[in-house]
């Protein structure tokens, strides 16, 4: 909800909770056998056996750790300042370093030309801050405060889901 227009970025937000519920459906299923994210993994690679890891919790992570990543980059491209000179309070600039860091080579062509159109329906830098914030008003350096905390815990986690695919050979790099 933060990133603005709904219409633009509601398959986005549909295709991220969606791969959340596909994991939380595989952990409800069997919250013993299933207590970690490595679990599930460990648990479907012997399940599915060659359709793995193209199938089930694991597929579904695996993009959702894609997004998360797109969103940390974002959120860390945005926290060190960097923006458009000439046109400080847009994220364009932000955005597009993200998307090439994390999504774009699994896009396609069709997926990554919707993503350059997208990009001029982000909000304002302000806008997305005050969103973050739950609508309050608070000075720029506080919610950039709150980000470098949030990044300083979200980060190595996210980064151990990446350890946790390259480890188990779950990595797909097909484009979508």
């Amino acid at each position: 909800d933060c990133l603005g227009t709904p219409i633009v970025y509601s398959p986005v937000k549909a295709d991220l909770t969606g791969n959340i519920k596909k994991i939380r459906a595989v952990y409800d299923s069997n919250p013993t056998k299933f207590k970690t994210l490595q679990n599930i993994l460990e648990v479907e690679k012997e399940m599915h056996g060659s359709a793995w890891p193209k199938t089930g919790a694991t597929l579904a992570l695996m993009w959702l750790k894609r997004g998360l990543k797109f969103m940390l980059v974002l959120l860390q491209s945005i926290s060190d300042g960097e923006r458009d000179e000439e046109h400080p309070n847009l994220i364009r600039v932000n955005a597009i370093k993200a998307y090439e860091i994390s999504l774009k080579k699994y896009h396609g062509w069709m997926l990554q030309k919707l993503f350059t159109g997208s990009v001029y329906a982000l909000p304002y830098k302000s806008d997305l801050l005050k969103a973050l914030e739950k609508g309050k008003e608070v000075k720029e350096e506080e919610s950039i405060e709150k980000i470098h905390q949030f990044l300083a815990r979200a980060t190595p986690i996210l980064d151990a889901i990446y350890e946790m695919y390259t480890r188990m050979n779950a990595e797909l790099s097909y484009k979508a």
